[in-house]
């Protein structure tokens, strides 16, 4: 792997191509005075925070430290040989199913009704197409090949969970899609030429169609340019169909918030919960939990079965890329919980519900 010294212009590449390609982000201003009229916006400080009052700030020292061991990490095997990719066109349908498209990318379809988790099929985690984490595996399915998609959830504002170059092209194909997302990401996606946005904060709902939106708090933070830091919220959402219940816990650290959830929403019968990007773990436990964090959440959701994102497809923190999904069931066999009920899933497989 090459040394840190020559990796380090590498690391100034890309932060000088997020601060050239990218830019300050501006809000108008009923835009901004809805977002400082929200309960989880510190006026004072000029920042969305969690509900523990944390902003999992990181200083530029500490963020070009990463970059640098980021560059510097040992040889992955699949970075390079990636992980299967079952083709979803050869396996059966179910009027009840979701479909791993890969990270964060959830197909759910109940009863004919289809929606989508934070949808990124571009090749690379970033705002520049010739920089940044790449894929390991292509997505399962292309965005030409997806059914009529009756919402699209996102989570928050980083590139591998909001990628506007797919949201745009979904748009242009199915003009009828809406779009959720946090408080503050309207007007991007609205600037990307994308109708029919909805933002809630947190605990606020909405009814679209049959199907019941609700943002959730989970324990994380924004940003897109170097300028934008926690500007904008972040969130799971509780999907609710007629009467089937989904859980997108979207990209968070542990935090009680799931047992709120619950407790205000009810248990869920699916949660899609991530359990990579872990490591180096001082760094990354207040924003990202590891699998056996994963699992309590799982516990403290009450969810009937749980299906693992944010794994396996983009190299993105130091962990083997193949190492969340062993130590996740080697968390539920030391928990005594069965291996069906909390399943990482093969990219492009189907989950029957």
């Amino acid at each position: 792997m090459t040394s840190v010294s020559s990796c380090r212009p590498a690391v100034y590449v890309i932060l000088f191509a997020v601060f050239l390609f990218t830019g300050c982000s501006s809000m108008s201003t009923d835009q901004r005075s809805r977002i400082e009229a929200s309960a989880h916006f510190n006026k004072a400080e000029d920042r969305f925070e969690n509900t523990d009052g944390t902003a999992n700030e990181k200083s530029f020292g500490a963020l070009a430290g990463l970059a640098s061991d980021y560059f510097n990490r040992p040889d992955d095997p699949n970075e390079e040989t990636g992980f299967p990719l079952l083709a979803p066109s050869r396996q059966t349908d179910s009027a009840r199913q979701a479909i791993w498209v890969g990270h964060s990318t959830v197909l759910v379809t109940i009863d004919g009704i289809n929606v989508l988790t934070d949808p990124v099929f571009s090749d690379r985690a970033s705002p520049v197409s010739f920089a940044g984490p790449k894929r390991v595996v292509p997505p399962a399915v292309t965005i030409d090949d997806l059914p009529q998609i009756d919402a699209v959830v996102i989570s928050h504002s980083h590139y591998d969970h909001l990628d506007l170059p797919s949201l745009t092209a979904l748009h242009a194909r199915q003009d009828q899609v809406t779009f959720l997302v946090p408080l503050g990401l309207k007007e991007l996606l609205q600037g990307a030429g994308i109708s029919n946005v909805i933002e809630l904060d947190w605990w606020e709902e909405v009814m679209v169609g049959e199907v019941k939106f609700t943002a959730t708090p989970v324990r994380h933070w924004s940003s897109r340019t170097p300028f934008d830091r926690n500007q904008t919220l972040w969130s799971g959402w509780m999907v609710n169909f007629p009467d089937y219940a989904f859980y997108f816990a979207g990209d968070t650290g542990y935090t009680d918030d799931f047992i709120e959830t619950r407790e205000r929403l009810g248990a869920p019968d699916l949660a899609a919960i991530p359990i990579g990007a872990y490591d180096p773990r001082e760094f990354m436990k207040a924003s990202h939990m590891n699998p056996e964090e994963a699992v309590q959440a799982f516990e403290d959701l009450q969810a009937s079965q749980a299906i693992a994102v944010h794994w396996g497809t983009f190299k993105l923190t130091l962990e083997p890329l193949a190492e969340p999904p062993q130590r996740l069931r080697d968390e539920l066999a030391r928990k005594q919980l069965k291996a069906d009920r909390f399943i990482a899933l093969t990219h492009g497989q189907k989950l029957p519900l």
